[in-house]
This record gives C-alpha cells, sequence and structure tokens, in this order.
C-alpha cells in the first residue's frame, strides 16, 4: 500500500512534514512505501534497491553538497602541480592546456549527468561498459575505474606524508608518517554515505584553498622561494613558453588531466544526490570554482617563483610559510584521501551487495563487507604509496594511464551510444565530430604520457628508495 495514503507517520511527523534528511524528503510519494513490519517508511531506488528509515540514507545529497563534493574530489592534489606544469610549457602554453582540459572535462562531466538521466540504472563507470561493450566493457572499465582511484588515495598518503614531513621538518622516518596516513584514510573513509561525507568536504575544500592562496600571498610578498639560492639577489626566471622534451612536455599535459580527473567519481556523487535534476547547477557551480582557482594559483605562484616552484606547489614558500601552508593544507589532503578510499570501496561495496537486503540493511554481512572494502583499499593504496615516493611523477602517471581513460573516451562513446539514432543535420555531426575527436585525444594522451611519466619517475632527481625513511619534504634541507 502506498504509504502517502495509507497516512503513515515517522516521530510524529506526517508524510506532507518531509523531515528534514529522512527518505521523505529524499523521495516523491510515488517511491515510498511501508517497509513489511509496516512500522518503517521504506524507498526503492534503481541503484540501492529498497532504503528503510534506520538504515543509511544512500539519496540524501542536496545540490550544494553535491558541488563542494565535486569540488574536493579536484581541488586537492591536482593543483598542487600546476605551477610546475607552467614552469615545463610555459606561461602561454600551460594555460592553454588548462583550460582546454578544463573545457573537455567539463562536457565529459556534464554528458555524465545526461547520460544517468537517460539510463537511471547507471551507478559507475562499469555500468557504462556494459551499455557500450557488454560484460568485457563491464569488467574493464570496473578494473581501471578501482585501480585509478587505488592510486589517487596513494598519491593523497604520500601528500599527506610530505604535509607531516614539512610541519616536523621530518620529525620521524617517512615511511611512518605514509603508515599513519593510511590509517587516517580507513578510518574516515569508512563513513558509509557520501551525506555524511559532505561536510567534511566543506572543511577539506576551505582548508586546501585557504592554504593555497596563502602560499599566493606568501611568495608574492617574500624575498625569493624556499628552493632558490639563499644569497644573491633574486629575480623570477618565469617563461612565457617553455621549450620541453616530447616526454616533458605530455607529461606535464598529464598531470593537468590528473588536475580536472575528479570526473569518474560525478557518477557515483550523482547516484546519492537527492534531486539528480540539480546536478548541471552542481557542476557548473563547481567547475567555474575549480577553474578560477587553477589559473589564478597557478599565474600567481609561477610568476613569482618561476623554474624555482615545488611540486607539491605548497613547498616554493620559504622555510616558515611552507610549514604554515602544508599546515593549513592538511585537512584538506586527509579529506582528498578519505573521499578516494570511500569512492572505491564503495563501488565494490555496492557492486557485492547489489540487489541484496544486506545493502541497506544494517546486517553483520552488511558492515563485515563494507569494512573489508575499505581496508583493502587502503592498504593497497599504502603499498602504492609507499613503492613509488615521488609525488609529481606519480601524479602524472596516474593522469595519463588512468584518468585520461576515466574522463575522456567513455564520454565520447556515451555521447556516440545515446545520440547515433537522432537526426542527422549540422549540431549532430559537429557534437559527433567533438565526440570522436574526445576519444582520439583521450588515447593520444594516454600512451604518450604514460610513456612519458615512466620515463620521468626513472629519471627524477628526488626519487627516495620504497619504504624509505628519507624526507620526501625537503624540510630538512630546507631548514638548513
Amino acid at each position: 500500500m502506498d504509504s502517502e495514503k495509507a497516512g503513515v507517520k515517522y516521530d510524529g511527523t506526517n508524510n506532507a512534514g518531509d523531515r528534514k534528511g529522512s527518505i521523505y524528503e529524499t523521495y516523491s510519494p510515488d517511491n515510498r512505501r511501508t517497509s513489511v513490519q509496516g512500522r518503517r517508511i521504506s524507498a526503492v531506488d534503481d541503484i540501492f534497491g529498497e532504503i528503510k528509515e534506520g538504515g543509511p540514507n544512500y539519496r540524501n545529497v542536496g545540490w550544494l553538497g553535491t558541488a563542494i563534493l565535486m569540488v574536493k574530489t579536484q581541488i586537492g592534489l591536482g593543483v598542487l602541480s600546476i605551477p610546475a606544469v607552467l614552469d615545463t610549457l610555459g606561461m602561454g602554453p600551460g594555460l592553454v592546456v588548462v583550460i582546454v582540459i578544463g573545457m573537455i572535462t567539463t562536457w565529459s562531466n556534464y554528458i555524465i549527468g545526461t547520460f544517468k538521466k537517460n539510463h537511471p540504472s547507471v551507478y559507475g563507470i562499469d555500468d557504462v561498459g556494459y551499455k557500450l561493450f557488454g560484460k568485457a566493457g563491464k569488467e574493464f572499465f570496473a578494473v581501471v575505474f578501482v585501480l585509478f582511484w587505488i592510486f589517487v588515495a596513494g598519491a593523497g598518503m604520500l601528500g599527506i606524508a610530505i604535509s607531516l614531513n614539512a610541519i616536523s621538518i621530518h620529525g620521524a622516518c617517512t615511511a611512518i608518517f605514509v603508515a599513519v596516513a593510511a590509517i587516517i584514510g580507513f578510518a574516515l573513509g569508512s563513513i558509509q554515505t557520501l551525506h555524511e561525507v559532505s561536510w567534511l568536504a566543506w572543511v577539506g575544500a576551505t582548508s586546501i584553498l585557504t592554504a593555497i592562496l596563502t602560499l599566493t600571498v606568501a611568495v608574492g610578498v617574500q624575498d625569493r622561494p624556499a628552493a632558490a639560492p639563499t644569497t644573491g639577489e633574486f629575480h623570477s626566471n618565469w617563461k612565457g613558453v617553455g621549450h620541453p622534451t616530447f616526454e616533458a612536455a605530455i607529461s606535464a599535459c598529464s598531470s593537468i588531466v590528473f588536475a580536472w580527473a575528479g570526473t569518474p567519481a560525478f557518477f557515483q556523487i550523482a547516484a546519492e544526490m537527492r534531486v539528480p535534476e540539480h546536478y548541471t547547477k552542481s557542476l557548473v557551480l563547481c567547475q567555474s570554482i575549480v577553474g578560477v582557482t587553477y589559473v589564478v594559483i597557478g599565474v600567481v605562484v609561477y610568476y613569482y617563483c618561476g623554474s624555482f616552484v615545488s611540486s607539491p606547489a605548497l613547498g616554493s614558500a620559504g622555510v616558515l610559510m611552507k610549514r604554515v601552508c602544508y599546515g593549513l593544507a592538511l585537512p584538506g589532503l586527509i579529506v582528498s584521501t578519505l573521499l578516494f578510499v570511500h569512492i572505491a570501496a564503495k563501488y565494490i561495496f555496492v557492486r557485492m551487495l547489489r540487489d541484496s537486503h544486506h545493502l541497506t540493511d544494517p546486517t553483520f554481512r552488511h558492515w563485515a563487507t563494507w569494512l573489508s572494502c575499505t581496508a583493502g583499499v587502503t592498504i593497497i593504496s599504502y603499498i602504492i604509496a609507499s613503492a613509488i615516493p615521488v609525488f609529481g611523477p606519480l601524479v602524472s602517471l596516474i593522469g595519463a594511464l588512468f584518468g585520461t581513460l576515466m574522463c575522456f573516451q567513455p564520454m565520447g562513446a556515451m555521447w556516440l551510444y545515446d545520440n547515433w539514432h537522432r537526426p542527422r543535420n549540422a549540431r549532430w555531426y559537429a557534437m559527433a565530430s567533438f565526440a570522436v575527436f574526445v576519444i582520439l585525444a583521450g588515447f593520444f594522451l594516454m600512451i604518450g604520457g604514460t610513456y612519458g611519466s615512466a620515463v620521468d619517475i626513472k629519471n627524477t632527481k628526488d626519487r627516495t628508495a620504497p619504504w624509505s625513511c628519507a624526507d620526501n619534504s625537503n624540510s630538512v634541507k630546507s631548514a638548513s
């Protein structure tokens, strides 16, 4: 029986009241019903099945919370590599790459919203793979999606370790700091719903933005960046056009892809929206904030630091401000890492328990599966962070090997899948050509960027041994 017609009440509030935070507010009356016992309200979702009062509500993120989750999946690790990318490519070409890749990924993010509207049962990019290429496509994209977020979580843990090293002036073995980052990522990443995580995303976004704005002011007013010679007069040697090798240039482009590579998380964020029709509004707000931040921070920091810019960029200020900036950024780096752990674990969790009441009922199997997923993701991410302890090249490798495959090729194919049989007019041919361009550009960046990143990791001077105690923040050198 329909719960609205039955006049069912919850905690003294009738259905017309739509108690905030409950599934009254999340679902229309047509999608609500009483539970089997007739005592609780439940609702049926295309992805999560029956969502009940008293269990986790996976459909309760508002449009503003959605926007901040989108922002936090992007502004974090990626922005810290942009000034170094401008140094490689030069100010002019670097800004062009930042803006063009931003425009392509914005289109990709928009396609996610329209595709989910057309196919409500799509939860992740693996569901897209199934529609496009059958079971083989589903399994392929499932593996790539999980590996992407595991690698990104590893980069997040490495960022936390660098931050702790900088704040403490290498107060402990780096391997210990990476382990601490992994423990934090597991504990906070095990929060069950994005609605509950969204307030942490506010904290994280505020933290990282405050840190990079502080860095921007610091490099503008200080005598010289931290990596510059300590004697003699300093003048920034920024350049309008760089002359990098192919490997360096394509690796730099891959770092920009990584900076915009929150795209695959948008599937899951959209799936937990209270009102999916607000997706585009959230997306526009997100991309506007991210785009302005990337351009302003990249230009100002590189202009004042020149070739002495650090990667991560927070190390570019003087000794004291370097510690201050990393201290301000630490909550943001923690939130980024917990989000990456959460997203990968949530995908595995939903896939394992989908079409089972254990997905939404707080049973032993529910909790054992969820904590096993977060623990497994954390352990593998920790191994990656310890085995590849160089921030810039790791970011570039993730952007090239996984970022393009998550942000470019599938979205072009998704547009073609939904629009192939539409009337062929000038607009159709223009959009089809753009979709094909996005697919081809993705393959070019993926192949070339992976090669360039591998060469970069091999040749980097900052590389330390796996599970090393060596300082990965250059704090000891800076403090001397």
